[in-house]
């Protein structure tokens, strides 16, 4: 890395640290990121001990955020289900990168591989994403696996526009022609040149992803389609309580606190990534 891309790399540093919201974002991920990595260490139970003795017991001593119709330990689960958010967000995120980037790429450069490219994607986008998440997942089955692939067939489309857009502006700049006139070939323009040059609106869309993933997830969970009933996630753990809501609402709330919270943190950094990032569209929102 050059003297001039370090420079601008702790410039673009300091000018995100120095946001309080993009701060605030870091703080609040960085703290789901620590409950996931030490889950084991911080739950102060096994999330599938069940214990009828303590069934439906409020926030406590014991129990920090009270227990389920099963007697288990809420706060334990609530901890545990930060690993599947995180787990199915950073798998999607990482193949939506993947595949939308090869595919914007392609329909950006060429022409003729626009119309096919696009058309499908816009027949996958025509869907309502939920329910279009909900057919996959019936034909797949339950699984963190199915999950991951579920959603990154939904959000894919998304990426892809996003980077054929940034590439219809790149090939038309002067660079592209020098690479051209210097005999550079379409494979490395394509797949060198244009990419690096991309990367600002690619950090920032996947940001986005992250969030609508953890709460697709969610509700995919919740409505029983998503992950395993036994497997404490987020989603699951609010639909274990839903039919508790006047008797223990702690069961749902506590998860949806969570949800809300690792949100609104991605959010937070995906709007401060685009105003570090793209200050043009800063400008335009003024």
């Amino acid at each position: 890395m050059s003297e001039k891309e370090q420079s601008g790399s702790k410039r673009i540093f300091r000018a995100f640290i120095k946001n309080p919201t993009a701060l605030f974002g870091v703080i609040v991920f960085a703290v789901m990121i620590v409950m996931a990595l030490f889950a084991s260490q911080i739950a102060s139970y096994d999330p599938l001990e069940i214990n009828p003795v303590d069934r439906l017991m409020a926030p406590g001593e014991l129990h920090w955020f009270g227990t389920d119709r099963m007697g288990r330990d809420v706060f334990s689960r609530v901890v545990f289900g930060s690993r599947i958010s995180l787990v199915v967000g950073l798998g999607v995120v990482s193949l939506t990168i993947v595949f939308g980037t090869v595919l914007g790429l392609l329909s950006g450069y060429f022409r003729h591989l626009d119309e096919v490219i696009m058309r499908i994607l816009d027949g996958l986008m025509a869907f309502p994403g939920l329910i279009l998440m909900i057919m996959i997942m019936a034909v797949m089955g339950r699984s963190l696996f199915n999950v991951i692939i579920a959603l990154t067939i939904v959000y894919t489309p998304r990426m892809a526009r996003v980077v054929r857009g940034a590439v219809l502006v790149q090939k038309e700049q002067t660079y592209i022609e020098a690479a051209r006139a210097i005999g550079a070939s379409n494979f490395r323009i394509l797949f060198v040149h244009i990419p690096r040059n991309c990367i600002a609106p690619i950090i920032i869309q996947g940001s986005m992803i992250f969030a609508y993933v953890v709460l697709a997830e969610s509700a995919l969970s919740f409505l029983g389609v998503g992950m395993p009933p036994e497997i404490p996630s987020w989603g699951n753990v609010i639909s274990s309580g839903k039919v508790f809501l006047r008797r223990a609402p702690w069961i749902s709330f506590f998860s949806g606190v969570a949800i809300s919270l690792c949100v609104l943190a991605l959010n937070s950094i995906g709007d401060g990534l685009r105003d570090v990032l793209d200050p043009r569209l800063k400008r335009k929102g003024s």
